[in-house]
């Protein structure tokens, strides 16, 4: 992940998706040293999004993957 962020700072955007914060990315990760390197690149140029509601894939189970009728 590293070798890809580096390669692409200040050349190209990059779309990262997580279930972490990134506050829990230094322990997903393990060496604080490449987690400090990732982050410094990704978080403090970030356009972030936080998406928030009920999983689809919890509705989805609900009704047995059918659509609920409107």
């Amino acid at each position: 992940m590293l070798e890809i962020v580096e390669d692409r700072y200040k050349l190209a955007s990059t779309i990262v998706t997580s279930q972490l914060s990134p506050d829990d990315w230094h322990a997903a990760i393990g060496d604080a040293t490449i987690a400090d390197a990732i982050c410094d690149r990704i978080v403090h140029n970030a356009h972030r999004i936080k998406l928030g509601g009920e999983s689809i894939r919890k509705k989805e189970s609900l009704t047995n993957g059918k659509k609920p009728a409107k």
